[in-house]
């Protein structure tokens, strides 16, 4: 496989703390939300950089596949990704439960539907998801 670009971002304090890309652009304050004892401090959560993430990058799958198939996607399309956290069962941590919505205003449902399911083939986020991607974990 051949890569095209890597982003890179560091945290430092933990869900309270801060993140930081390595080209400065992304620099945001991090904080624990209430339902999950926090402090209701403004700040964002790994699980809202997640959503945003994933979000962003499905629309970017369902425009393509849209173009490919001479499907006009509207600029008001969105894409509404929920992630959520909990402990798992097992009790050894946590897992995350992801739900994308689709809406593409104007278009027929059939069509979005078709669309929707083409771009989460093509979306590296639903794709990593899908397959439970291996993640290398090294100590420096």
């Amino acid at each position: 496989m051949s890569i095209l670009y890597t982003a890179q971002a560091s945290a430092t304090g933990g869900r309270a703390g801060r993140a930081v890309s390595d080209d400065g652009v992304l620099d945001v304050k991090l904080t624990v939300p209430k339902a999950m004892g926090g402090d209701g401090a403004t700040g964002t959560n790994p699980e809202q950089m997640f959503a945003a993430g994933y979000s962003a990058c499905f629309l970017g799958a369902l425009k393509a596949v849209a173009g490919k198939e001479k499907v006009k996607i509207p600029e008001d399309t969105k894409v509404t990704a929920r992630v959520g956290i909990g402990p798992r069962d097992d009790g050894t941590g946590f897992h995350i439960e992801v739900a994308l919505s689709v809406n593409i205003p104007g278009v027929e449902r059939a069509v979005a539907e078709r669309l929707a399911a083409a771009a989460h083939i093509v979306c590296p986020y639903s794709h990593a998801m899908r397959t439970s991607t291996e993640v290398p974990v090294s100590v420096e």
